[in-house]
Protein backbone atom coordinates (compact mmCIF):
# COMPACT_ATOMS: atom_id res chain seq x y z
CA UNK A 1 0.00 0.00 0.00
CA UNK A 2 1.34 3.35 -1.00
CA UNK A 3 1.99 6.20 1.49
CA UNK A 4 -0.83 8.27 0.00
CA UNK A 5 -3.38 5.53 0.55
CA UNK A 6 -2.25 5.10 4.16
CA UNK A 7 -2.76 8.82 4.85
CA UNK A 8 -6.23 8.72 3.32
CA UNK A 9 -7.15 5.69 5.46
CA UNK A 10 -5.88 7.42 8.65
CA UNK A 11 -7.80 10.61 7.81
CA UNK A 12 -10.97 8.65 7.10
CA UNK A 13 -10.64 6.77 10.40
CA UNK A 14 -10.18 10.04 12.31
CA UNK A 15 -13.28 11.51 10.67
CA UNK A 16 -15.31 8.43 11.54
CA UNK A 17 -14.00 8.49 15.15
CA UNK A 18 -14.86 12.18 15.52
CA UNK A 19 -18.32 11.58 14.15
CA UNK A 20 -18.82 8.72 16.60
CA UNK A 21 -17.65 10.89 19.51
CA UNK A 22 -19.94 13.74 18.44
CA UNK A 23 -22.81 11.30 18.14
CA UNK A 24 -22.11 9.87 21.59
CA UNK A 25 -21.72 13.35 23.12
CA UNK A 26 -24.96 14.56 21.55
CA UNK A 27 -26.81 11.58 22.96
CA UNK A 28 -25.31 12.13 26.46
CA UNK A 29 -27.81 13.91 28.81
CA UNK A 30 -27.18 17.69 29.13
CA UNK A 31 -26.04 18.97 32.56
CA UNK A 32 -28.62 20.92 34.57
CA UNK A 33 -27.71 24.49 35.48
CA UNK A 34 -29.57 27.36 37.05
CA UNK A 35 -29.81 30.48 34.96
CA UNK A 36 -30.01 33.98 36.43
CA UNK A 37 -30.28 37.33 34.72
CA UNK A 38 -27.85 40.18 35.25
CA UNK A 39 -29.81 43.03 36.87
CA UNK A 40 -29.25 46.44 38.43
CA UNK A 41 -29.61 46.91 42.19
CA UNK A 42 -28.65 49.32 44.94
CA UNK A 43 -25.52 47.69 46.32
CA UNK A 44 -24.09 48.28 49.79
CA UNK A 45 -21.51 46.71 52.09
CA UNK A 46 -21.87 46.62 55.86
CA UNK A 47 -20.04 45.54 58.98
CA UNK A 48 -22.35 43.90 61.49
CA UNK A 49 -21.57 43.25 65.13
CA UNK A 50 -22.96 43.77 68.59
CA UNK A 51 -22.52 46.69 70.98
CA UNK A 52 -23.55 48.26 74.25
CA UNK A 53 -25.58 51.44 74.75
CA UNK A 54 -24.02 54.14 76.95
CA UNK A 55 -25.12 57.65 77.97
CA UNK A 56 -22.88 60.33 76.47
CA UNK A 57 -22.64 62.56 79.56
CA UNK A 58 -23.85 60.57 82.59
CA UNK A 59 -24.07 62.04 86.08
CA UNK A 60 -23.45 59.45 88.78
CA UNK A 61 -24.62 60.39 92.27
CA UNK A 62 -22.87 58.49 95.07
CA UNK A 63 -23.19 58.31 98.84
CA UNK A 64 -20.87 60.65 100.77
CA UNK A 65 -21.56 59.18 104.20
CA UNK A 66 -22.54 55.84 105.71
CA UNK A 67 -26.24 55.83 106.56
CA UNK A 68 -29.66 54.44 105.66
CA UNK A 69 -31.93 55.35 102.75
CA UNK A 70 -34.82 57.20 104.37
CA UNK A 71 -37.09 58.07 101.42
CA UNK A 72 -37.27 57.83 97.62
CA UNK A 73 -38.87 60.82 95.90
CA UNK A 74 -38.61 59.58 92.29
CA UNK A 75 -38.84 56.34 90.30
CA UNK A 76 -36.37 54.79 87.88
CA UNK A 77 -37.03 55.88 84.29
CA UNK A 78 -38.64 59.14 85.38
CA UNK A 79 -37.84 62.47 83.71
CA UNK A 80 -36.35 64.86 86.27
CA UNK A 81 -35.57 68.57 86.35
CA UNK A 82 -32.36 70.22 87.52
CA UNK A 83 -32.54 70.76 91.30
CA UNK A 84 -35.32 68.20 91.84
CA UNK A 85 -34.99 66.21 95.10
CA UNK A 86 -34.28 62.57 94.25
CA UNK A 87 -34.10 60.81 97.61
CA UNK A 88 -33.36 61.39 101.29
CA UNK A 89 -30.78 59.70 103.48
CA UNK A 90 -30.92 59.54 107.27
CA UNK A 91 -28.98 62.59 108.53
CA UNK A 92 -29.15 62.01 112.30
CA UNK A 93 -25.48 61.13 112.73
CA UNK A 94 -24.19 63.82 110.37
CA UNK A 95 -26.35 66.48 112.05
CA UNK A 96 -25.00 65.47 115.49
CA UNK A 97 -21.42 65.59 114.22
CA UNK A 98 -22.03 69.00 112.69
CA UNK A 99 -23.49 70.42 115.92
CA UNK A 100 -20.48 69.21 117.91
CA UNK A 101 -18.01 70.51 115.32
CA UNK A 102 -19.69 73.94 115.29
CA UNK A 103 -19.45 74.15 119.10
CA UNK A 104 -15.75 73.26 119.00
CA UNK A 105 -15.18 75.85 116.29
CA UNK A 106 -16.90 78.56 118.32
CA UNK A 107 -14.72 77.80 121.36
CA UNK A 108 -11.55 77.81 119.27
CA UNK A 109 -12.50 81.12 117.64
CA UNK A 110 -12.92 82.67 121.12
CA UNK A 111 -9.50 81.35 122.08
CA UNK A 112 -8.02 82.75 118.87
CA UNK A 113 -9.45 86.22 119.51
CA UNK A 114 -7.96 86.15 123.03
CA UNK A 115 -4.57 85.12 121.70
CA UNK A 116 -4.70 87.85 119.06
CA UNK A 117 -5.44 90.39 121.83
CA UNK A 118 -2.22 89.40 123.63
CA UNK A 119 -3.37 86.46 125.72
CA UNK A 120 -5.84 86.28 128.61
CA UNK A 121 -6.86 89.88 129.45
CA UNK A 122 -6.70 89.43 133.24
CA UNK A 123 -3.25 87.84 133.15
CA UNK A 124 -1.90 90.42 130.71
CA UNK A 125 -3.33 93.29 132.78
CA UNK A 126 -1.78 91.95 136.00
CA UNK A 127 1.68 91.61 134.43
CA UNK A 128 1.52 95.12 132.97
CA UNK A 129 0.27 96.57 136.29
CA UNK A 130 3.00 94.88 138.31
CA UNK A 131 5.64 96.12 135.84
CA UNK A 132 4.35 99.70 135.99
CA UNK A 133 4.33 99.64 139.81
CA UNK A 134 7.86 98.16 140.00
CA UNK A 135 9.12 100.68 137.47
CA UNK A 136 7.68 103.59 139.50
CA UNK A 137 9.30 102.30 142.71
CA UNK A 138 12.66 101.89 140.95
CA UNK A 139 12.47 105.39 139.50
CA UNK A 140 11.65 106.79 142.98
CA UNK A 141 14.65 105.01 144.49
CA UNK A 142 16.88 106.33 141.70
CA UNK A 143 15.84 109.92 142.53
CA UNK A 144 16.38 109.29 146.25
CA UNK A 145 19.81 107.82 145.55
CA UNK A 146 20.88 110.98 143.70
CA UNK A 147 19.56 113.22 146.49
CA UNK A 148 21.26 111.20 149.26
CA UNK A 149 24.59 111.34 147.46
CA UNK A 150 24.42 115.16 147.56
CA UNK A 151 23.34 115.19 151.21
CA UNK A 152 26.14 112.84 152.22
CA UNK A 153 28.62 115.15 150.47
CA UNK A 154 27.20 118.02 152.50
CA UNK A 155 27.20 115.80 155.63
CA UNK A 156 23.42 116.26 155.82
CA UNK A 157 22.84 112.45 155.55
CA UNK A 158 24.75 109.43 156.75
CA UNK A 159 26.52 106.89 154.53
CA UNK A 160 24.34 104.18 156.10
CA UNK A 161 21.22 105.84 154.75
CA UNK A 162 22.82 106.03 151.30
CA UNK A 163 23.75 102.32 151.39
CA UNK A 164 20.30 101.30 152.52
CA UNK A 165 18.74 103.17 149.56
CA UNK A 166 21.27 101.65 147.15
CA UNK A 167 20.37 98.11 148.24
CA UNK A 168 16.67 98.89 147.78
CA UNK A 169 17.40 100.33 144.30
CA UNK A 170 19.27 97.18 143.22
CA UNK A 171 16.34 95.03 144.36
CA UNK A 172 13.80 97.24 142.60
CA UNK A 173 15.82 97.18 139.35
CA UNK A 174 16.01 93.37 139.48
CA UNK A 175 12.25 93.16 139.96
CA UNK A 176 11.64 95.44 136.96
CA UNK A 177 13.92 93.28 134.81
CA UNK A 178 12.16 90.11 135.98
CA UNK A 179 8.70 91.48 135.28
CA UNK A 180 9.81 92.78 131.85
CA UNK A 181 11.07 89.31 130.94
CA UNK A 182 7.85 87.72 132.20
CA UNK A 183 5.74 90.10 130.10
CA UNK A 184 7.91 89.47 127.01
CA UNK A 185 7.60 85.69 127.49
CA UNK A 186 3.86 86.04 127.98
CA UNK A 187 3.60 87.97 124.72
CA UNK A 188 5.81 85.44 122.89
CA UNK A 189 3.66 82.58 124.12
CA UNK A 190 0.57 84.51 123.08
CA UNK A 191 1.98 84.85 119.55
CA UNK A 192 2.71 81.12 119.38
CA UNK A 193 -0.77 80.45 120.66
CA UNK A 194 -2.22 82.62 117.88
CA UNK A 195 -0.46 80.46 115.30
CA UNK A 196 -1.42 77.18 116.96
CA UNK A 197 -5.02 78.09 117.64
CA UNK A 198 -5.24 79.59 114.15
CA UNK A 199 -4.35 76.20 112.67
CA UNK A 200 -6.91 74.52 114.90
CA UNK A 201 -9.55 77.00 113.76
CA UNK A 202 -8.71 76.37 110.09
CA UNK A 203 -9.00 72.62 110.65
CA UNK A 204 -12.30 72.99 112.48
CA UNK A 205 -13.71 75.29 109.79
CA UNK A 206 -12.78 72.73 107.13
CA UNK A 207 -14.40 69.99 109.20
CA UNK A 208 -17.59 72.04 109.59
CA UNK A 209 -17.65 72.75 105.85
CA UNK A 210 -17.17 69.04 105.09
CA UNK A 211 -19.99 68.05 107.45
CA UNK A 212 -22.26 70.70 105.95
CA UNK A 213 -21.54 69.23 102.50
CA UNK A 214 -22.27 65.73 103.81
CA UNK A 215 -25.50 67.01 105.32
CA UNK A 216 -26.42 68.57 101.98
CA UNK A 217 -25.55 65.28 100.26
CA UNK A 218 -28.14 63.43 102.36
CA UNK A 219 -30.70 65.18 100.14
CA UNK A 220 -29.24 64.70 96.63
CA UNK A 221 -30.86 66.64 93.79
CA UNK A 222 -30.73 66.25 90.01
CA UNK A 223 -27.67 68.13 88.63
CA UNK A 224 -29.28 68.50 85.17
CA UNK A 225 -32.53 67.90 83.32
CA UNK A 226 -32.64 64.31 82.10
CA UNK A 227 -33.77 60.74 82.59
CA UNK A 228 -33.21 58.92 85.87
CA UNK A 229 -31.94 55.77 84.17
CA UNK A 230 -30.52 54.17 87.33
CA UNK A 231 -31.88 54.03 90.90
CA UNK A 232 -30.22 51.01 92.51
CA UNK A 233 -31.28 51.65 96.14
CA UNK A 234 -34.44 51.04 98.17
CA UNK A 235 -35.85 52.50 101.37
CA UNK A 236 -34.03 50.98 104.34
CA UNK A 237 -30.86 50.09 102.43
CA UNK A 238 -27.59 50.85 104.22
CA UNK A 239 -25.14 52.63 101.94
CA UNK A 240 -21.40 53.11 102.29
CA UNK A 241 -19.29 56.01 101.07
CA UNK A 242 -19.00 55.76 97.29
CA UNK A 243 -22.03 53.50 96.76
CA UNK A 244 -24.12 54.54 93.70
CA UNK A 245 -27.43 56.22 94.51
CA UNK A 246 -28.67 57.37 91.10
CA UNK A 247 -27.66 57.87 87.47
CA UNK A 248 -28.99 60.72 85.31
CA UNK A 249 -28.36 61.61 81.67
CA UNK A 250 -29.96 63.17 78.62
CA UNK A 251 -30.96 60.03 76.70
CA UNK A 252 -32.09 61.84 73.54
CA UNK A 253 -28.56 61.30 72.23
CA UNK A 254 -26.71 58.13 73.17
CA UNK A 255 -23.44 56.42 72.39
CA UNK A 256 -23.10 52.80 71.28
CA UNK A 257 -19.80 51.05 71.96
CA UNK A 258 -19.62 48.62 69.02
CA UNK A 259 -17.27 45.62 69.19
CA UNK A 260 -15.76 45.29 65.69
CA UNK A 261 -13.58 42.27 64.93
CA UNK A 262 -9.93 43.01 64.21
CA UNK A 263 -9.90 42.02 60.47
CA UNK A 264 -12.65 44.57 59.72
CA UNK A 265 -11.14 47.57 61.53
CA UNK A 266 -9.30 48.88 58.46
CA UNK A 267 -12.63 49.64 56.74
CA UNK A 268 -13.87 52.01 59.44
CA UNK A 269 -13.94 55.79 59.03
CA UNK A 270 -15.52 58.61 61.07
CA UNK A 271 -19.04 59.71 60.03
CA UNK A 272 -19.99 56.42 58.36
CA UNK A 273 -23.74 55.78 58.65
CA UNK A 274 -24.84 53.38 61.38
CA UNK A 275 -28.09 51.50 62.01
CA UNK A 276 -28.93 50.09 65.44
CA UNK A 277 -31.47 47.33 66.11
CA UNK A 278 -32.61 45.84 69.42
CA UNK A 279 -34.21 42.44 69.93
CA UNK A 280 -36.69 43.92 72.42
CA UNK A 281 -38.09 46.19 69.66
CA UNK A 282 -37.42 44.29 66.41
CA UNK A 283 -39.54 46.66 64.33
CA UNK A 284 -37.45 49.73 65.23
CA UNK A 285 -34.23 51.00 63.63
CA UNK A 286 -32.15 53.82 65.13
CA UNK A 287 -29.85 55.96 62.99
CA UNK A 288 -26.40 57.19 63.91
CA UNK A 289 -22.83 57.80 62.78
CA UNK A 290 -19.37 56.50 63.59
CA UNK A 291 -17.99 58.97 66.10
CA UNK A 292 -14.55 57.53 66.87
CA UNK A 293 -12.63 54.64 65.32
CA UNK A 294 -10.59 52.34 67.62
CA UNK A 295 -7.01 53.18 68.55
CA UNK A 296 -6.25 49.74 69.97
CA UNK A 297 -7.45 46.14 69.98
CA UNK A 298 -8.75 44.62 73.21
CA UNK A 299 -9.99 41.21 74.29
CA UNK A 300 -13.78 40.82 74.35
CA UNK A 301 -14.56 37.30 75.47
CA UNK A 302 -12.87 35.05 72.92
CA UNK A 303 -12.70 37.84 70.30
CA UNK A 304 -10.07 40.48 69.54
CA UNK A 305 -12.03 43.64 68.82
CA UNK A 306 -11.74 47.38 68.41
CA UNK A 307 -14.25 49.37 70.44
CA UNK A 308 -15.90 51.74 67.97
CA UNK A 309 -17.94 54.65 69.39
CA UNK A 310 -21.12 55.53 67.50
CA UNK A 311 -23.44 58.45 68.26
CA UNK A 312 -27.14 57.55 67.98
CA UNK A 313 -30.32 59.65 68.00
CA UNK A 314 -32.92 58.38 70.49
CA UNK A 315 -35.78 60.87 70.12
CA UNK A 316 -38.45 58.59 71.63
CA UNK A 317 -36.20 57.55 74.54
CA UNK A 318 -36.74 53.87 73.71
CA UNK A 319 -33.09 52.85 73.96
CA UNK A 320 -31.76 52.70 77.51
CA UNK A 321 -28.19 52.50 78.86
CA UNK A 322 -26.37 49.20 79.26
CA UNK A 323 -28.50 47.14 76.84
CA UNK A 324 -26.91 45.00 74.12
CA UNK A 325 -27.83 45.95 70.55
CA UNK A 326 -26.96 44.91 66.99
CA UNK A 327 -24.82 47.39 65.05
CA UNK A 328 -24.70 47.74 61.25
CA UNK A 329 -22.08 50.12 59.86
CA UNK A 330 -22.54 51.09 56.19
CA UNK A 331 -19.17 51.12 54.42
CA UNK A 332 -19.97 51.70 50.72
CA UNK A 333 -23.04 52.25 48.53
CA UNK A 334 -23.49 51.85 44.76
CA UNK A 335 -26.94 52.94 43.59
CA UNK A 336 -28.26 51.19 40.46
CA UNK A 337 -25.19 48.97 40.16
CA UNK A 338 -24.96 46.09 37.67
CA UNK A 339 -24.61 42.98 39.84
CA UNK A 340 -23.85 39.30 39.40
CA UNK A 341 -24.25 36.66 42.14
CA UNK A 342 -20.96 35.59 43.71
CA UNK A 343 -21.87 31.96 43.05
CA UNK A 344 -21.83 32.59 39.30
CA UNK A 345 -18.25 33.93 39.33
CA UNK A 346 -15.13 31.79 39.11
CA UNK A 347 -11.69 33.19 39.97
CA UNK A 348 -8.51 31.97 38.32
CA UNK A 349 -5.17 33.71 38.66
CA UNK A 350 -6.75 36.95 39.80
CA UNK A 351 -9.18 36.99 36.87
CA UNK A 352 -12.95 36.70 37.23
CA UNK A 353 -15.06 34.59 34.86
CA UNK A 354 -18.71 33.72 34.32
CA UNK A 355 -20.46 31.25 32.00
CA UNK A 356 -23.12 32.79 29.81
CA UNK A 357 -25.94 30.55 28.65
CA UNK A 358 -26.80 30.56 24.95
CA UNK A 359 -28.11 28.04 22.44
CA UNK A 360 -28.11 25.33 25.08
CA UNK A 361 -24.42 25.69 25.81
CA UNK A 362 -22.08 27.51 28.21
CA UNK A 363 -19.81 30.28 26.97
CA UNK A 364 -16.94 31.34 29.26
CA UNK A 365 -16.37 35.10 29.55
CA UNK A 366 -13.97 37.20 31.64
CA UNK A 367 -15.53 40.10 33.55
CA UNK A 368 -14.27 43.06 35.55
CA UNK A 369 -15.65 43.42 39.07
CA UNK A 370 -15.76 46.29 41.56
CA UNK A 371 -17.44 46.44 44.94
CA UNK A 372 -18.03 43.14 46.71
CA UNK A 373 -20.75 42.09 49.15
CA UNK A 374 -21.29 38.72 50.85
CA UNK A 375 -23.68 37.70 48.01
CA UNK A 376 -22.90 39.85 44.94
CA UNK A 377 -20.18 41.38 42.79
CA UNK A 378 -20.51 44.77 41.16
CA UNK A 379 -19.91 44.31 37.41
CA UNK A 380 -17.72 47.00 35.82
CA UNK A 381 -17.24 45.31 32.45
CA UNK A 382 -17.88 42.16 30.42
CA UNK A 383 -21.63 41.85 31.02
CA UNK A 384 -24.74 43.83 30.24
CA UNK A 385 -28.08 44.08 31.95
CA UNK A 386 -30.26 41.13 30.92
CA UNK A 387 -27.40 38.73 30.16
CA UNK A 388 -28.06 35.21 31.43
CA UNK A 389 -25.35 33.48 33.44
CA UNK A 390 -25.18 30.02 34.94
CA UNK A 391 -24.91 29.15 38.59
CA UNK A 392 -22.91 26.06 39.53
CA UNK A 393 -24.74 22.74 39.34
CA UNK A 394 -23.86 19.12 39.92
CA UNK A 395 -21.25 19.20 37.15
CA UNK A 396 -18.32 21.63 36.95
CA UNK A 397 -19.05 24.11 34.12
CA UNK A 398 -16.88 24.12 30.99
CA UNK A 399 -16.77 26.31 27.94
CA UNK A 400 -19.07 24.84 25.25
CA UNK A 401 -20.77 22.36 27.62
CA UNK A 402 -24.32 21.35 26.68
CA UNK A 403 -26.69 22.28 29.46
CA UNK A 404 -30.32 22.09 30.39
CA UNK A 405 -31.38 25.40 31.93
CA UNK A 406 -33.52 25.87 35.01
CA UNK A 407 -34.67 29.51 35.14
CA UNK A 408 -35.13 31.14 38.58
CA UNK A 409 -36.20 34.57 39.70
CA UNK A 410 -33.01 36.57 40.49
CA UNK A 411 -34.69 38.07 43.51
Amino acid sequence: MTLGKRLWLILAAAIVLAAVLVFINERRPAASVTEVAIVRENLSTDISSNGKVEPIAPYDIRAETETFVKRLNVAEGQQVKKGQLLLELDDTQVQSQLTQAQAELSSEEDELRAAQAGGRPDQAAKLKGDLEKATAERDQLQRQQAALEKLVAQQAATPAELEQNRVALVSATAEVNQLSQALAEFQRQAKLQVEQVGLEVEHSRAQVADLREKLRATRPVAPVDGTLYSLPVHVGDFVHVGDPLAGIADLHNLRVRAYIDEPELGQLEPNQDVEITWDAKPERVWKGRVEMVPKQVVAHGTRSVGETLCSVTNDKLELIPNITVDVHIHLQERPNALVVPRGAVQINGGHHYVFLVGDGRLHRREIKVGMTTPVDYEVLGGLEEGDEVALPGDVAPKDGMRVRVVVVNPE
